[in-house]
């Protein structure tokens, strides 16, 4: 009697164990979708209503981003979220197909999107005015908005086709017969699929992002040594007009806040998804043996990266920050940008939000640096853009 009492003990102290677990992990997985979805309706609703937002050519990849983010926010991390949390699919094979396939069209667009916005940087930072403004023209930009969701849509669609299973059938019915439940949503892809889809989806856009990112880094660095000799070098009239060193600073100091920034994303973007990739290249080449636990871990760390993207925009870019506090409290002017006049904004240019040159007014503090601007001049015309 004993016994008996002591096993219905533990079995009713494992059930309410596991419902606990049900319902922290349920928790956990709405509050992901939630932050997720406000977030990024944020991001758009922001460039919507700022119109200084919208001026900016990144930014038209920024909404299309948001966009992407927000579908898989609604369409694709619920369904996954009651599979995980119900540990069975209950819509039928046909519907599994579509889910897969909204999946892996949307998180690669996602992918894409942060692609062309360092690519964008590049050209900003690294390239002359009028070389970025003959690069990034709007039709340039357009056409790089339609690869974002182009491509992701020839990825994806093999899925609805079920090519993606060609020769590993047995797999997957193994797959299905070892989970809990006969009704499971079960996604597994063969060799050329794996590799095709990984190295479009992600390491080609891994490595353009990674060049870009190293060519801004070494294009920062480079303006802040030439600004450093420049004040060397002007140091004397440059005394009659104070604000030129501090408008030198602030500009590198924009210039390299803006690389890191982009820096940060970049290395969020490699956190989440390289291990899901890493996996999926490596998964059909050793007999499907990963566990599900860790496919399951890495595809949500994988979704998370599209809740991340509108709270590093929030936390690191000044623009998108005052927007949204606008925002968030009903318009308060207090949270607008100033229009007044300011004279230091006279003394500088910029395309596309990024510095790109110091304009001293004053003739007579042109006469002091005259060589050394010849020479930044004749380097410049050498070097119109810093090569990938």
């Amino acid at each position: 009697m004993a016994t008996s009492s002591g096993s219905a003990d533990d079995s009713v102290d494992e059930g309410v164990s596991k419902h606990t677990s049900k319902i922290m992990l349920s928790v956990i997985l709405v509050t992901i979708i939630i932050l997720t979805a406000l977030g990024n309706l944020l991001v758009m609703v922001a460039l919507c209503k700022d119109r200084k937002l919208r001026k900016k050519k990144t930014n038209f990849f920024v909404v299309s981003l948001a966009f992407a983010d927000l579908l898989v926010a609604l369409v694709v991390m619920p369904l996954a979220a009651i599979e995980l949390t119900t540990g069975q699919w209950k819509y039928g094979e046909t519907f599994c197909l579509i889910r897969t396939t909204l999946d892996v069209l949307l998180t690669s667009a996602s992918i894409l999107h942060l692609c062309c916005i360092a690519l964008d940087r590049y050209y900003a930072i690294c390239c002359q005015p009028l070389v970025y403004n003959n690069k990034m023209t709007p039709v340039r930009v357009s056409l790089m908005l339609v690869g974002c969701w182009v491509i992701p849509i020839f990825i994806s669609f093999p899925i609805m086709q079920s090519w993606n299973t060609i020769g590993i059938e047995s797999f997957i019915e193994q797959r299905k017969f070892n989970s809990s439940h006969n009704s499971t949503c079960v996604f597994m892809v063969n060799r050329p699929y794996a590799l095709v889809c990984s190295t479009v989806a992600f390491y080609v856009p891994l490595v353009l992002m990674v060049l870009a990112y190293q060519r801004i880094y070494v294009t920062a660095m480079g303006h802040a040594r030439r600004i450093g000799s420049l004040h060397r070098a002007g140091s004397a009239p440059s005394s009659t007009y104070p604000n030129h060193n501090q408008q030198g600073s602030s500009r590198i100091k924009n210039e390299t806040k803006a690389a890191k920034t982009l820096a940060v994303i970049m290395g969020c973007f490699c956190l989440c998804w390289a291990p899901f990739f890493i996996t999926n290249m490596v998964d059909p080449f050793i007999n499907y043996s990963v566990p599900w636990q860790m496919w399951t871990a890495w595809l949500w760390l994988g979704y998370i990266n599209s809740g991340l993207n509108p709270f590093l925009y929030a936390f690191l870019n000044r623009a998108f920050r005052r927007a949204f506090l606008m925002i968030l409290c009903c318009g308060n002017e207090h949270y607008a940008p100033q229009e007044g006049f300011n004279p230091s904004r006279r003394q500088s240019e910029s395309v596309n939000g990024t510095s790109i040159s110091l304009r001293l007014i004053n003739s007579k503090s042109m006469k002091g640096q005259k060589s050394i601007f010849k020479q930044t001049k004749k380097q410049g015309a050498q070097n119109k853009c810093v090569r990938l």
